[in-house]
């Protein structure tokens, strides 16, 4: 927000020497942040000059340019007529213009522009004389300024003008502009109102609030009024959309009468363009008191003005030109004959009822609509306009029939109209409620003593009614403070006016801690352990759609009933939750090879989606108001499990090829590997078994198990139909594991071994089986039978051949037996390896080779 320091002081009483920079360093002591000090931009010699001479020269090129001399007094330091060449043509011989001599200086949208002494049209042109754009205070460039014609509606300013007079200060261009940010809980200062409002905060200045005796000028209103009809019949929140709408007319106006000088300044320096008079009018209001309002063309509307939600299908055109389609949750402004909608409210108004050059009955539109319904149409829209800017952070409800009357009186005073009796004043908005305050409460949450007194008579100060009763107090929020709404913002608010360099920087004493939870030690367990073996640990965000379950092969019935569909989601291409970590870990491999990355290793650790039978709707509070206990439960119940789990994928080469040699692919060992590595590393037993789940290839899939048979995950090569699908290499293996899972396992109490110091006995055993039989069911059979004493069991072969027979296979595992108490004979070993080999014959048919 620019603050024109001229402005304010209308509002506030800033002293007279007090500068940009200490008007900004006020304003800090009660939030709101500088952002910069602006000034016109202009340096002198910029002096008044008298009009001697003007004579016409025609050019080749068509162009006729005037060559001029100027009386400027002892400005140019002689004394004598100062000559130069202008291309205007809407000046006379004694006129008073403004000319800046060489050395001064304009600023323009290049930087600093210095006028010198040049040839140009055959003369040397001494200077310049200058028009509204030049020196940035409107933009008029149609001709240079005279100032006869300038300060038409202030002929006290032409009084005892002379040439060579310093133009700066008489145009306002010595003015200083503050910058400010407003933060979005701050919407009242959106204005120089606002601003001058915490202003006196700061410094104790008087304030006098404009809109009091706007106010009490404002009539009442009647019957006569333009009809308006307040129709929301799909209310935000339950909130009506607009809930009240005043409407004056002024007649006759004359849309080209220029804005006054003072006015087209006042909206430059604050940042606004002047555009026509009721336009200026319009944004004038705005940016001084904080309500925006529209200007209607009266001759174009149809019928009483009617206030409702967009229609499935409407459509209309904004001013910008735009045809936009409108969404039901659009609030709009209609007439209800013809059932247009003359504009979206509170972001832009339509191109059919526009203010035009033919306009002379303009109806001025006052109004107070509900933030979110604003906030939502101009992001849908993506037409963040100024007006937008302050509904959608609160304006004063108050302020609409204030507002109006300062437009009416301006549209009258500089153009020419004449103001309707009929005054429209629908709606009736619902005040902020009351708020209980502990006058204690302050200082505990700050951790200053702030007096009940003191307490009392800052909340006054701010505009709010206090009822005290004891050591509590009934405290109603002035209408322009929509951000008050709970105890805390009350404390804030005391903290904030009293002095935020009162609060001491002292460092708050840390309570000991228990350090990282089970989980969180877990999770960084896992993930040190992958980066060191050369994995990349990525993030996704965790949306997908239907296609995506598509792709990896997933029945898309069974994965929407386990997702839940985002009610704003970033993209309507991902507007599911994700039920897996690999149907978003895909996203970067993919980026990672179209980028040239061949041999490619990534992890991710995250939050998936389980939702089990139907979605319930969770309830929703007002915000600022903390839910009931009921409703925390019930917000509680309604959101779905979302354990997290642990995804990777290898691609390319594990072993990387070189001079050494060729190299060698990630293929499904790796991705078994990695799954038992992380089990191993979190103290778990697992085994892996053959299975069959998608997006892995059916006969290079294995499910994770624990020892107690709980399932963890699955790994595996990626189906080729997936790796077609989502335009990734021929070969890709990954894995899937529950990390609360095992989180969960690996938080038991671990039994302590004892380690054996009696030597190893190692045998081998090979064994014949059908081609169908597993070997971890083998594997299974063999520790069953050999009990305590193996120690270890390891395949170091597979057979298949002439000696096996057809269908048979032949697989050799390496038996280690150790006792914790003596060294084991060779006929113990035998013993144990014979009962081992019996276990599995029995188990799964083998038969030893």
């Amino acid at each position: 927000m620019r603050v024109p320091v001229d402005w304010l002081r209308e509002y506030v009483a800033v002293p007279a020497d007090a500068t940009g920079v200490q008007i900004a360093a006020d304003l800090v002591k009660v939030g709101l942040e500088e952002e910069g000090l602006h000034t016109s931009g202009v340096t002198g010699p910029l002096v008044v000059g008298r009009v001697l001479t003007k004579e016409p020269e025609p050019q080749k090129n068509g162009k006729t340019i005037n060559w001029c001399s100027l009386d400027v007094g002892d400005a140019n330091g002689t004394g004598e007529p100062q000559w130069v060449v202008c291309g205007a043509h809407n000046f006379e011989p004694g006129d008073l213009v403004v000319v800046i001599l060489p050395g001064g200086s304009v600023s323009t949208p290049q930087g600093p522009m210095v006028v010198t002494a040049r040839k140009t049209y055959g003369h040397i042109s001494s200077g310049m004389i200058t028009s509204e754009r030049e020196l940035g205070i409107g933009e008029d460039h149609s001709g240079i300024i005279v100032l006869s014609r300038f300060f038409a509606d202030r002929p006290e300013v032409l009084t005892g003008l002379a040439p060579g007079q310093d133009a700066i200060p008489l145009l306002g261009l010595d003015r200083e502009t503050v910058e400010v940010n407003v933060t979005p809980d701050r919407g009242y200062c959106f204005s120089i109102r606002g601003i001058a409002r915490e202003y006196s905060h700061a410094t104790g200045a008087a304030y006098t609030d404009p809109v009091l005796a706007l106010a009490d000028r404002a009539p009442a209103a009647n019957e006569q009024g333009y009809a308006v009809q307040l129709a929301d019949d799909a209310p935000i929140r339950g909130r009506e959309g607009c809930d009240r709408y005043v409407a004056r007319i002024v007649r006759g106006v004359d849309v080209h009468a220029p804005s006054p000088a003072w006015m087209k300044a006042r909206l430059t320096e604050a940042g606004m363009r002047p555009i026509s008079l009721p336009v200026d009018v319009t944004n004038y209001v705005m940016l001084g008191l904080g309500q925006p309002l529209h200007a209607f063309d009266l001759a174009k509307l149809v019928g009483p003005i009617v206030v409702r939600r967009a229609r499935p299908g409407e459509r209309m055109t904004t001013l910008d030109d735009v045809d936009r389609a409108l969404d039901p949750s659009d609030l709009l402004i209609t007439d209800s004959e013809s059932q247009r909608a003359l504009a979206i409210a509170g972001v832009m108004g339509g191109a059919d009822t526009e203010i035009s050059d033919t306009t002379t009955d303009v109806l001025i539109e006052a109004a107070h609509f509900d933030p979110v319904s604003i906030a939502r149409s101009a992001r849908r829209h993506k037409l963040p306009s100024e007006a937008s800017r302050r509904f959608e952070r609160g304006v004063d409800p108050q302020l609409a029939a204030a507002a109006a009357q300062l437009a009416v009186e301006l549209l009258v005073e500089h153009g020419g109209g004449v103001v309707d009796d009929g005054v429209t004043d629908v709606g009736s908005p619902v005040p902020a409620p009351d708020i209980d305050l502990d006058l204690s409460l302050p200082s505990r949450l700050v951790g200053v003593d702030y007096p009940s007194e003191r307490v009392v008579e800052i909340l006054r100060e701010i505009g709010c009614g206090v009822e005290v009763s004891g050591e509590h107090a009934r405290v109603t929020p002035p209408s322009w403070r929509p951000d008050l709404r709970t105890e805390p913002d009350l404390a804030e608010e005391v903290a904030r006016i009293d002095g935020y360099e009162k609060i001491p920087s002292v460092v708050p004493t840390v309570a000991v801690g228990n350090g990282l939870t089970h989980d969180q030690r877990m999770r960084r367990l896992v993930a040190n352990l992958l980066a060191a073996q050369g994995f990349s640990e990525v993030w996704n965000a965790p949306f997908v759609g239907d296609d995506r379950h598509v792709a990896l092969g997933y029945d898309a019935a069974a994965a929407r009933a386990r997702t839940v569909r985002i009610a704003n989601p970033l993209s309507d291409e991902a507007p599911l939750m994700r039920i897996s970590i690999l149907s978003t870990l895909v996203d970067s491999l993919r980026r990672n090879i179209s980028r040239g990355f061949k041999d490619v290793a990534l992890f991710e650790q995250g939050l998936v989606l389980a939702l089990e039978g139907k979605q319930t709707a969770a309830p929703t509070e007002d915000v600022g108001v903390r839910p009931s206990p009921q409703t925390m439960a019930a917000i509680h119940a309604a959101v779905p499990p979302q354990p997290r789990h642990l995804g990777f994928v290898l691609a390319g080469e594990i072993d990387r090829s070189g001079v050494w040699g060729a190299g060698r692919p990630a293929d499904v060992a790796d991705a078994i590997a990695t799954a038992l590595g992380i089990t191993e590393a979190l103290g778990l037993t697992a085994r892996t078994v053959a299975d069959d789940a998608m997006p892995f290839h059916p006969g290079r899939c294995a499910r994770v198990e624990l020892a107690d048979g709980t399932v963890v995950g699955h790994v595996g090569e990626l189906h080729p139909k997936v790796l077609t699908a989502l335009g990734l290499p021929a070969r890709v293996v990954a894995g899937e594991l529950d990390l609360d899972a095992l989180s969960a396992a690996s938080g038991r109490p671990a039994q302590a071994v004892t380690l054996s110091t009696f030597p190893v006995a190692t045998t081998d055993v090979a064994l014949v089986v059908n081609e169908s039989v597993k070997a971890a069911d083998i594997e299974a059979a063999l520790r069953t039978g050999a009990g305590e004493m193996l120690e270890s069991v390891r395949l170091f072969d597979i057979y298949r051949g002439d000696q096996t027979g057809a269908g048979k296979k032949s697989l050799a595992y390496r038996l280690s037996f150790r006792a914790p108490d003596r060294t084991l004979t060779t006929e113990e070993v035998s013993g144990i390896r014979d009962q081992a080999v019996a276990a599995a014959g029995q188990a799964v048919g083998a038969v030893q080779r």
